[in-house]
């Protein structure tokens, strides 16, 4: 982190903006409601993948760091972060990447969903004569990988680990599914069946006389509409932290909430089109379009005044590599634009997803209550 040395209107752009008082609303808003529901948070860092936004959240209360790949725990390994789920499913070729870290006294937790990768820790544990940890992830909505809870894979995949003298510490699920979904009622009965699932499966497994300490759900919509948590010990969610146009359009956040933006500067005009040309393209907003399958398409981004505040019925309607295309929302040729936004023009622009977006930059720019900023790292790659 480098001292306070620039204004927003110093920055060159395009720039990956953190708000940190919104950030920090975030980071306590989340804590609270897990502190109330009574199990530990272990958030995803693979949003900000950011060792000064993880401070924030342990320091807030976190216990523990999920994470999507090995890179990240390396570099949160080597900050001092112990407890970490790798919460991607294991493959051979990994193993003696992830066993370097165990053994270097990481408190690595890997996690697989198939007997194929079991089988392949059990085998690489006695061969190296090492010892491991050892999640299954479960399926709770049909989204994306795991074993359903009532398949008999499930007890299959926890005796191969039991057998080969692996500590099966529990298991794992993720309702992803809950990004299609923008109503209160639906957000809390997709939280009922992920915990009830996850909880069924860790059950199943203890009747099988499989051991499974830890049962662990989560993502930022479920996490914030569940009504109870019983049988879970912990809580995972990752985009909690920044927010973004995707989550506002679930429902879980409001636009004043969203603490990632990207700062912009107007470098031209076509004024018969109603355009105004900013410099930020998809290399710096991503081309994910995630809330154009939602109820209101935000195109590549919400664009804001320098303060923070939504340009009504503005958006970025296009994006080419390094150049955004600004303009109004209803495909009208608004001709007051030119004049609005003249060149040199600096704006945020809010994202579509904050994971995405973020990974676009090497290095945030954390602005505090008072306008100034600070450069905070991030690092890419696997």
């Amino acid at each position: 982190m480098t001292p306070d040395t620039h204004t927003l209107e110093t920055l060159d752009t395009p720039a990956a903006l953190i708000d940190l008082p919104r950030m920090q609303h975030n980071i306590a808003r989340m804590q609270h409601r897990m502190n109330a529901l009574g199990v530990k948070f272990r958030p995803h860092v693979k949003t900000t993948k950011c060792l000064d936004v993880v401070r924030a959240q342990m320091a807030a209360g976190a216990q523990g760091i999920t994470v999507s790949t090995l890179k990240e725990a390396e570099a949160f390994f080597a900050a001092g972060i112990k407890d970490i789920l790798y919460a991607v499913g294991i493959v051979a070729t990994k193993l003696p990447r992830a066993m370097a870290l165990r053994k270097r006294g990481c408190d690595l937790k890997l996690v697989v969903d198939n007997a194929e990768a079991a089988h392949a820790v059990v085998d690489y544990a006695r061969a190296h004569g090492e010892r491991c940890e050892v999640w299954i992830e479960v399926d709770t909505d049909g989204h994306r990988s795991g074993i359903t809870p009532e398949q008999e894979a499930l007890l299959e995949v926890g005796r191969i680990l039991k057998g080969g003298g692996i500590d099966m510490g529990g298991v794992m699920t993720h309702a992803g599914s809950s990004y299609d979904l923008n109503d209160r009622a639906a957000l809390g009965a997709l939280a009922e069946q992920e915990r009830a699932g996850c909880v069924r499966a860790a059950q199943r497994l203890r009747d099988a006389g499989v051991p499974c300490a830890a049962v662990s759900v989560g993502s930022t919509p479920t996490a914030l509409a569940t009504e109870h948590l019983d049988g879970v010990t912990e809580v995972r969610a990752g985009v909690y932290v920044f927010f973004d146009l995707v989550m506002h359009n679930v429902g879980v956040c409001a636009l004043d909430e969203i603490a990632l933006s990207v700062l912009t500067t107007v470098i031209g005009h076509q004024p018969d089109k109603g355009w105004v040309i900013v410099d930020a393209g998809w290399m710096a907003m991503s081309r994910d379009r995630g809330t154009a399958k939602q109820s209101h398409d935000f195109g590549y981004g919400l664009p804001c005044a320098l303060d923070g505040t939504p340009l009504d019925g503005l958006m970025l309607i296009g994006a080419n590599q390094e150049h955004g295309i600004l303009a109004a929302s209803d495909g009208s040729a608004r001709d007051d634009l030119v004049a609005r936004f003249p060149v040199g023009t600096k704006l945020r622009v809010l994202p579509n997803h904050a994971c995405a977006t973020g990974a676009q930059f090497p290095e945030y720019q954390a602005v505090s209550s008072r306008g100034m900023v600070q450069t905070w790292g991030r690092f890419h790659g696997w």
